[in-house]
């Protein structure tokens, strides 16, 4: 084992590095495959028609891109479980490390609360007489079991939960393909379908950032293997694997998915224009294959969209724990988070990630849908806040690497396309974050319920980030004064 990758074990001592290839592989492309793709894709195609649609899923998907690049240079180079906290810490400024490490805890224990709001909404469709709050309660012990036992446990589960995603996906566009080319019934006219009304693209350039958002949303959860990496057996292979194969995922599960959807399904359709994430029947996936003449596809599909739930919320669950460990480790949370028992899992983090997801789910109890809005909103901003920081720590790691005479070719993943890569990706996470509800500011009379619950993330990390500052008296870290692993040559 290298120096590099016994950091963390050397920083506690105890995490294992239990995860192989295959795990890193799935938990990558599990945590961009969710309902962003098996429903809100149709109302992307429905607002900016299948040109605009797919155009604005490859733009992002270049973005969500070199945001891997990025995290993706850093966590072969220095694997350790606080991931882009730890980094922004290092190389950017301690106070924005310790802001952006309990951004994304919070980010992802609010996800696993949206997805247990998400999991009773689903459970409706086969038992709606079952009050909803017990299958909140039931996913929620499930997930916390999941991750209690080991973090093999975790990985096993999510690389599962992960390949019924993926075999969804291939099944559809594969069924798509069929039906493009006759072979199966139901089939549409393409060219009307891309043709018809204003199509290919609908809309004006505000209707492109508007559909731009719900596109990013879809991919939150990529980062995640930054997270695995300080778990992962062979970070400096495996990691470097994981990342170059997630371009290729981005085009075939989202940008393929998308040009089956505009093809056979015309923008004008009304069941695409009911942008509603709670009914499985709007589902363009459930209506490609309804259409295919698979009657059954409704429950298929709302049986694949729980398991996105609780991949989902699996993920969020191991996620916002491991920061939460690191973060104690390091000092920036309570020392009792970083105790770990002896199969390798840091159970009080776990422990206080489930009991504030549990809490914010309590929250929503009196009206689900709602509470499903406002919990989504949160964690959306500060998915953000995250991608921003990736994007501004790599900059600044490479830009100190080089200038203390380090040679790139010792590197074990570089990154390519940079400056550019992190300052395109950094820019256009601005823009979508500001823009996320700016026609609230159009109005005559403005929704400040609804303004506030959109953006009030970025005040909460600005006061995190700056009362830290005035604390601890940290300012910004000089390259000169970067501190960096003993490079290992490959």
């Amino acid at each position: 084992m290298t120096n590099i990758e016994t950091t963390q074990q050397e920083q506690d001592g105890e995490l294992r590095r239990s995860l192989k290839a295959r795990h890193l592989s799935m938990i990558a492309i599990g945590g961009s495959i969710g309902t962003g793709l098996f429903v809100a894709s149709g109302a992307s195609v429905a607002q900016v028609g299948p040109g605009g649609a797919l155009l604005t899923y490859l733009v992002i998907g270049l973005m969500v891109f070199f945001i891997m690049t990025s995290l993706g240079e850093m966590a072969a180079f220095m694997p350790v479980s606080g991931s882009f906290a730890t980094y922004s810490s290092r190389y950017v400024d301690e106070g924005f490390g310790f802001a952006l490490g309990w951004n994304f805890w919070f980010s992802w224990a609010v996800t696993v609360a949206v997805d247990l709001v998400a999991a009773q909404l689903i459970m409706a469709y086969w038992l709606p007489d079952i009050p909803g709050y017990w299958w909140s309660i039931g996913f929620l012990a499930l997930v916390f079991l999941l991750n209690v036992f080991s973090v093999r446990g975790f990985a096993e589960s999510e690389y599962w939960f992960s390949l019924i995603k993926v075999v969804a996906v291939i099944v559809f566009i594969g069924t798509g393909v069929l039906m493009i080319a006759g072979i199966l019934h139901g089939g549409a006219d393409v060219v009307a379908n891309w043709t018809v009304g204003e199509a290919p693209f609908v809309g004006n350039f505000s209707t492109m950032v508007s559909v731009a958002m719900i596109v990013a949303f879809s991919f939150q959860g990529v980062e995640l293997i930054g997270i695995a990496a300080g778990e992962s057996e062979n970070p400096r292979k495996n990691v470097p694997k994981a990342v170059r194969q997630v371009f290729w995922r981005i085009l075939l599960f989202y940008v393929l998915a998308i040009a089956v959807i505009g093809s056979l399904i015309p923008y004008t359709d009304p069941h695409l224009l009911r942008n509603d994430v709670h009914d499985i029947a709007v589902s363009p996936f459930t209506l490609v294959f309804e259409r295919a003449g698979l009657l059954s596809a409704a429950a298929v599909m709302n049986a694949v969209i729980l398991t996105s739930v609780l991949s989902a919320g699996n993920s969020g669950m191991y996620a916002a724990t491991r920061m939460l460990y690191t973060m104690a480790v390091e000092g920036k949370a309570p020392r009792i988070f970083k105790r770990v028992h002896a199969n390798g899992v840091p159970v009080f983090a776990l422990v206080a990630t489930a009991v504030l997801a549990g809490l914010c789910f309590l929250s929503s109890v009196s009206d689900a849908q709602i509470g499903y809005i406002w919990l989504i909103n949160t964690a959306g901003m500060t998915e953000f806040i995250v991608w921003m920081g990736i994007s501004i720590s790599h900059y600044r790691f490479r830009k100190g690497y080089v200038l203390h005479g380090h040679d790139l070719n010792d590197l074990p993943y570089r990154a390519g396309q940079f400056p550019l890569a992190p300052m395109l990706a950094f820019s256009m996470c601005l823009v979508i974050t500001l823009g996320q509800n700016y026609q609230a500011f159009l109005q005559d009379s403005i929704n400040w319920t609804e303004v506030i619950a959109t953006y009030i993330g970025i005040p909460l990390f600005l006061a995190v980030w700056l009362g830290y500052r005035l604390v601890k008296k940290t300012r910004f870290i000089r390259y000169a004064e970067m501190r960096f692993p003993e490079a290992q040559k490959r």
